[in-house]
């Protein structure tokens, strides 16, 4: 049972409101209000909600039963009424059953809904209300559900029935508490439920941390699928609300066919209308959806359904995607029209003999991970003449996936490339100068292998030599990277010919310039990290794909100044250079759509002078009160260890370049927080506790354990 974050105790001392922070030996993590609580208020409200189902039963006239507990997170019963054990609780009921021969949910309960304007009707499945409780001991009720079975209900079918609600702690200031379960059975007892099982939480939680919708309530796919089935539409929209429809639908969004000829996607819903127009799929960021298997159809979630997506193509689904698609009439369907989904397996079968066919697996192929390319692998092994004033030979190996040597030669075609990158030192990046030539590329050099010939076996064994040294009165700890990109074509001389850039990994070794002891860059994010949401991360044009190869380009000194003259917006080119240091971008990239809610923006002109808008960037990660973005869930991106101050505060570190922001240069730190926290009051408090001479003192409040602890602060929101 996760404690919804913004849980919150406060001890009240001599009148006052005292939040304890200490380290303690908790059930909850740091992440979790209750964990900075006093124990004693603890151990009194027992923060938690918890709904387990002992059984359900269906009685031979339709009646439905549920007995079910409510405990805290520990397993201590509570009362629902809030008389015995604190805070009531406000449990909702749902019952569902699986028609014969289909797939899906169909509710119990469904109602008609009416546009807000206009004189449109729809169903929609719906929770229970009306029916009756009864105590069985504090802790366990039986709800009876006022809808009953239709008469002639066959009672061998899968029927599911969800629990859902909310406790309310805000007395104690713990906030509400959300939770939710679903049971299955078969109402005459015989046989083995059979639920729908595509996708699991765990799925959309490596993008989403938390699956909690409507207030927070309802928590989990398995309770979602209930409603959204085909029983349930928008009646404003005409959108369906079917799981498996607007599921795909919104997270297309922006890359709806319809969308992008100018239409839109909406749904309406508590708050009005939605539109889903600027949601951007973030996994393979160079092409639109296509890794299924990759994001939510996990193969490996453990989902007895896992594989639906392959083996029951329909309408529905499909046409979700592909909105500028009709089955029923034939348009911009190959196969002409289909009056229903009998054949679609037919010609879209799970995998067929090549990539970008008509087969399921096959037209969702990401071109850059085709099997059909041969592959790009780094090996950096060794770097001599690595002292201050001489410059580095570095030895490295270039391999395909079998293992082949690739010539250098093979990088000397069209955009295929070989470079290597050296910055330093590993304190922190930005302000060591290479020479007079390098100022288009502030604190690091980067060179081309191909250009200066780096020479290799045919087993792909090679050695660069930088033209650049290491400035004279370098100290410390330096780094080398690596990055490269060859072309495929795929299916040559078929219709379905195509070329497409792959980059290789991107390789990082650190070496000591003065014989001190190696001293690798600080971790604050993981590559997993990004990727739990990216899924494949690479970036301008698939030649960066590595965090720690990221932070050298994009260090405290460096902006957008050699591109921002380029500009094709001519209302850029007016503007000064954008700060691109990774703490500060990557904030404000996650922080887009709330900066433009503010009427604030983050461009960066890119190479060739395009423009990019990050201002309507929506973070998808969710609040326990079910609405994204929650940007204070910094633990989705940040390595836990070492210890979070550690990795969260860039204490003592260059200052950063911010020609477009409030100042320049901004201490690190202060830069760091003020790209999500953006309001000049911020910089006004940062300020006032930067010393001239000794620095930013944030960590004298927000370091862990600190009155203000980062952690903490972050866990209330």
């Amino acid at each position: 049972m996760r404690i919804p974050s913004y849980a919150l105790a406060l001890v009240v001392v001599a009148g006052s409101v005292a939040l304890v922070s200490a380290a303690k030996n908790t059930r909850f993590t740091i992440h979790d209000q209750a964990y900075y609580a006093a124990q004693a208020v603890v151990e009194y409200v027992n923060p938690g909600l918890v709904f387990t189902v002992v059984s359900a039963k269906m009685a031979s006239d339709g009646t439905i039963s549920v007995d079910y507990k409510v405990t805290d997170a520990t397993g201590l019963p509570l009362d629902v009424a809030g008389i015995l054990t604190p805070g009531a609780i406000t449990p909702r009921y749902i019952s569902a059953y699986i028609p014969k021969g289909q797939q899906q949910f169909s509710s119990y309960n469904v109602s008609t809904v009416s546009a807000v304007t206009g004189s449109a009707t729809a169903t929609q499945a719906a929770g229970d209300s009306g029916g009756t409780t009864t105590t069985v001991a504090t802790g366990e009720y039986i709800y009876t559900f006022k809808t009953k079975a239709p008469a002639g209900f066959d009672p061998t079918l899968t029927n599911r029935v969800g629990i859902y609600g909310s406790r309310n702690l805000t007395e104690w200031d713990l906030g509400t508490n959300y939770a939710s379960t679903t049971f299955d059975f078969v109402p005459n007892g015989t046989g083995t439920p059979a639920p729908r099982d595509v996708v699991r939480d765990a799925d959309c939680e490596k993008c989403h941390d938390i699956m909690s919708f409507h207030g927070g309530s309802r928590v989990g796919v398995a309770l979602c699928i209930m409603c959204h089935q085909p029983q349930t539409s928008d009646p404003n929209t005409g959108n369906s609300l079917d799981f498996k429809v607007f599921i795909h639908a919104l997270h297309m969004g922006a890359d709806l066919p319809n969308v992008v000829a100018g239409g839109t996607y909406q749904i309406y819903g508590h708050n009005g209308y939605t539109s889903y127009n600027g949601v951007h799929f973030p996994s393979t960021s160079l092409y639109e959806p296509l890794d299924c298997a990759g994001t939510c159809h996990n193969p490996k979630n453990g989902a007895a359904q896992t594989s639906a997506w392959l083996t029951t193509p329909g309408a529905a689904q499909c046409e979700s995607c592909h909105d500028n698609v009709n089955l029923a009439t034939g348009v911009n369907h190959a196969g002409g029209p289909q009056p229903d989904d009998s054949m679609c397996a037919d010609c879209h079968i799970p995998q067929g003999e090549l990539e970008f066919d008509a087969s399921i697996m096959g037209a969702h192929t990401v071109p850059d991970q085709s099997k059909m390319i041969t592959g790009l692998n780094f090996t950096l092994t060794n770097v001599n003449n690595g002292g201050a004033g001489q410059k580095p030979v570095v030895s490295f190996t270039v391999k395909d996936n079998n293992g082949n040597g690739i010539p250098m030669s093979s990088f000397t075609t069209g955009s295929n490339s070989l470079s290597l990158t050296m910055a330093g030192p590993t304190t922190d990046y930005g302000y060591t100068s290479f020479g007079s030539d390098t100022a288009s590329t502030p604190g690091y050099v980067t060179e081309s292998s191909v250009a200066a010939t780096a020479t290799c076996t045919p087993a792909g064994s090679c050695y660069y030599s930088f033209t650049h040294a290491i400035p004279a009165k370098a100290t410390g700890t330096y780094a080398i990277g690596i990055e490269g990109r060859l072309t495929a074509t795929l299916l040559p001389g078929t219709t379905e010919q195509q070329t497409v850039n792959y980059g290789g990994k991107n390789q990082v070794i650190y070496f000591s310039v003065d014989g001190s002891p190696v001293t690798p860059r600080r971790t604050v994010v993981a590559l997993a990290n990004c990727n739990n949401c990216h899924t494949n991360l690479e970036l301008h044009g698939s030649l960066r794909n590595n965090t720690l190869y990221c932070v050298m380009c994009h260090n405290p000194s460096n902006t957008d100044a050699s591109t921002r003259a380029t500009a094709t917006n001519p209302a850029d080119q007016a503007l000064p250079p954008q700060g691109i240091n990774f703490a500060m971008m990557i904030h404000k990239i996650h922080t887009g759509e709330t900066l433009a809610q503010n009427g604030l923006s983050y461009i960066v002109v890119g190479h060739g002078g395009t423009e990019d808008n990050f201002s309507n960037i929506l973070y998808p990660v969710f609040t326990p009160s079910g609405s994204p973005p929650d940007t204070a869930k910094c633990y989705m991106c940040h390595v836990q260890t070492p210890a979070p101050t550690e990795a969260i505060f860039p204490i003592g570190k260059n200052a950063v370049q911010d020609p477009q922001g409030l100042e320049s240069p901004v201490p690190a730190t202060t830069s760091a927080c003020t790209a999500c926290h953006f309001q000049s009051s911020v910089y006004a408090h940062a300020n006032l506790n930067t010393d001239p001479k000794f620095g930013e003192s944030c960590s004298v409040c927000h370091g862990t354990g600190m009155a203000f602890d980062v952690d903490q602060v972050h866990a209330g929101l």
